[in-house]
């Protein structure tokens, strides 16, 4: 999270920034090809998105690293 100072357009406190992933950069992180993270948009599966256009897709720094820390498996020692 990334703080903004607003001095430059007239807003007395700062403004929190969400750190944003274009689909590049999350299949990078996650090892996962942008075509697989597509299909899992079309799912309705994977890291929740932000559909800024029609044809442009961001992800949230957090919320791909929490999809990434939920996906875990664990294995059972018997």
């Amino acid at each position: 999270v990334q703080q903004l100072s607003c001095n430059l357009i007239g807003l007395e406190s700062g403004i929190t920034m969400k750190t944003l992933l274009t689909p590049a950069q999350v299949a990078e992180l996650t090892g996962m090809s942008t075509g697989a993270l597509a299909q899992l948009r079309y799912l309705g599966r994977g890291p929740a998105y932000f559909r800024l256009g029609p044809r442009t897709i961001r992800y949230e720094l957090a919320e791909v690293l929490a999809w990434i820390e939920a996906s875990r498996a664990s294995t059972l020692q018997r």
